[in-house]
């Protein structure tokens, strides 16, 4: 029962984006648009897009921000996080958060897999 199976996506991706939980949220309505999508249910489709389209930040994947980028570039050529804030002028917990949000949207976990990720891109 795909289109049941799709419906139910789309409602729990509804009460995740309303809870504010984007990521869930994103997911749940993406798969309920694939699956529309395939079914040829353009309605259901069209309101899935619509609903994904108000789901607030950056889908996973859509790349680092400028600052990001700088901050992992000197995080992969093996300064630390006091070297890294002291070159440019933020605290060593910006530079903490920022390779959070690196390592997150890379979906890597340590610097050396950073630095073998920045080499192939």
């Amino acid at each position: 029962m795909p289109f049941e199976r799709g419906r139910t996506h789309f409602v729990r991706g509804q009460v995740h984006r309303r809870s504010g939980h984007r990521r869930a949220a994103r997911d749940d309505l993406s798969a309920a648009l694939a699956t529309f999508e395939s079914l040829g249910a353009r309605v259901w489709a069209t309101r899935a897009a619509q609903e994904l389209a108000k789901v607030a930040g950056r889908a996973p994947g859509s790349g680092l921000t400028p600052a990001e980028r700088v901050v992992a570039d000197l995080a992969a050529a093996g300064r630390s996080n006091k070297e890294i804030a002291a070159e440019l002028l933020i605290s060593a917990r910006t530079v903490e958060s920022q390779l959070s949000t690196v390592y997150r949207k890379l979906g890597i976990r340590s610097r050396a897999q950073l630095r073998a990720h920045l080499s192939r891109s």
